[in-house]
């Protein structure tokens, strides 16, 4: 029987709103049954079931998060419903006339922009337009809305008084490939317009600092800003021509989280310094203060007030939980029933240093000039593990959510293909699961100890077995699709083949391994 969901999984445009999606069983596979309606908002995304199966074998079932490391047993997150009844409102929103849309002119004409201009390049994605929409409909709309608006301003208020006290989060959850930068893109040229055409105006700011957790994704970022050559509000068309002398009085500065860190303002050397402390013993103050910290940061920004904060990868970036005195001695914060150990508590606290200074330098901001908004952009808005909240757990200020399955079923993402081949492990449940979802857990110990002169001399004819059957499955999916085109007569230029075909054959190539193809 063909599986209709692998072979031909996209069922919606991806410039409009989704229709229909395919039907999941409780066990998260997909039935072959195409259900005419928009998938609700949940946290589910289906992977292959092992091959090898005991009978009667009631195993726990596996479901495939959207990022790394939210994989436990039977870990199924349902988003808060709040998001699927916002969603309804955003919906019943955009389908007004322009008069009824109680948005400022300046907001109503890039919204009619966004909707329904003839780009001449890359049209922005439904899911791109609707992340933005959200995020205008609870700053303009919401508050002229009395208690039904308020329910959803009281769910953000109370969720950020719990989680981040001093500092108003909304967080968009996007699936990876959706183009949060386009977003990112949008939401600066929404609020700048308004900053300049309204000067009196509290609501909005024309200035920002987006973060982001290193220099790679740092520069890819600088297409946001109006004086770069690719800049995204020219280029792609973000606002209409007679917009771009507004854009371009935004303030914006681009930083990784890194740059929160105080720096020492003097070098001294450790011996001058013991030296220097004398008999008191009192350490030296030579780090940075908060304000100098900020004033090397974003000496742009000094001087504004109520700036707004654009997070990428924002799942990085929380206030770890206040442990419970009462509870049992573990990880500091991680909120784990047991104790972390090894590997996956240096995750823990690796997670918990990134996390702590992020948020740390956001409030710094905060006390200084002021945040009027925090806009979190992730494909996985969730805890990690060392939070002190349970491990997947949502970022409760997520108010809008386009998933892996709908960038899948829109067309925007190919399907995830997961080795499935000799790829059952047996759990300490006795059920079996699949090896390859944590392939590291299952080789570390057969890879080369680190550090200098521990390895010894590295053979790659000798890999480990469970790592060369996981390359062998991956690369041959590649492999058979490059046959079958050969076999059809299809003609394939060296450029257009798969990008994972080449750097399959590169890294075998250097693990010294055949080739095949």
């Amino acid at each position: 029987m063909a599986n209709l969901f692998f072979e031909q999984p996209i069922l919606n445009s991806p410039y409009e709103r989704p229709q229909q999606h395919w039907e999941l069983d409780p066990q998260g596979q997909p039935t072959q049954k195409i259900v005419g309606e928009r998938r609700r908002a949940k946290f589910i995304t289906p992977i292959p079931q092992p091959k090898k199966r005991k009978a009667g074998d009631e195993q726990k079932q596996m479901v495939l998060g959207e990022g790394q490391g939210i994989s436990t047993e039977q870990q199924q997150y349902d988003i808060t419903p709040i998001i699927n009844e916002l969603r309804q409102h955003v919906d019943q929103w955009r389908t007004l006339p322009p008069s009824q849309w109680q948005v400022t002119p300046e907001t109503a004409r890039l919204l009619q922009h966004w909707r329904s201009h003839r780009f001449s390049g890359v049209r922005p994605f439904f899911c791109q337009v609707e992340a933005v929409e959200t995020a205008i409909w609870l700053a303009e709309v919401a508050p002229q809305m009395g208690r039904q608006g308020r329910t959803f301003l009281s769910h953000l208020e109370n969720a950020n008084a719990a989680a981040n006290p001093g500092l108003s989060r909304l967080a968009l959850k996007l699936a990876t490939g959706a183009g949060k930068t386009t977003v990112m893109a949008m939401i600066i040229a929404w609020q700048t317009v308004n900053a300049v055409r309204r000067p009196n105006s509290r609501n909005f700011s024309r200035g920002f600092l987006l973060v982001a957790p290193g220099l790679t994704i740092r520069d890819r970022l600088r297409v946001l800003l109006p004086s770069d050559p690719n800049s995204y509000y020219d280029k792609r068309e973000i606002v209409p021509p007679d917009m771009l002398d507004d854009i371009k009085r935004a303030r914006i500065v681009i930083t990784n989280y890194h740059a929160f860190k105080l720096r020492e303002r003097i070098d001294i050397a450790s011996g001058t310094r013991a030296l220097l402390k004398g008999r008191t013993g009192d350490d030296l103050d030579t780090l940075e203060s908060e304000g100098q910290m900020l004033q090397r940061v974003m000496p742009e920004l000094m001087g504004m007030k109520g700036i707004i904060v654009l997070n990428d990868e924002a799942h990085h970036c929380y206030r770890e939980k206040p442990r419970d005195p009462n509870a049992a001695a573990d990880v500091a914060g991680s909120g784990e029933a047991e104790q972390l150990k090894g590997d996956d508590r240096k995750e823990a606290e690796r997670n918990n240093e990134t996390a702590r200074l992020w948020i740390s330098g956001l409030e710094a901001v905060q006390r200084t000039l002021g945040v009027a908004r925090v806009f979190d952009l992730s494909a996985t808005p969730f805890f990690l593990r060392g939070s002190g909240y349970n491990e997947g757990t949502l970022f409760t200020w997520t108010m809008s959510d386009f998933s892996l399955m709908d960038a899948i079923e829109c067309g925007i993402v190919k399907l995830p293909r997961v080795p499935v081949a000799d790829n059952v492990t047996t759990s300490a449940t006795g059920s079996e699961l699949p090896m390859f979802r944590d392939l590291w857990a299952h080789i570390r110990k057969d890879m080369p100890r680190s550090g200098k002169g521990k390895a010894g001399e590295l053979d790659p004819g000798k890999l480990p077995t469970k790592l060369e059957t996981a390359l062998e499955a991956l690369y041959g999916h590649y492999a058979k699709t490059f046959a079958l085109w050969r076999d059809a007569g299809i003609a394939v230029l060296h450029h257009r083949l798969p990008k994972y075909l080449h750097l399959q054959a590169g890294l075998r190539f250097h693990l010294g391994l055949s080739p095949q193809v």
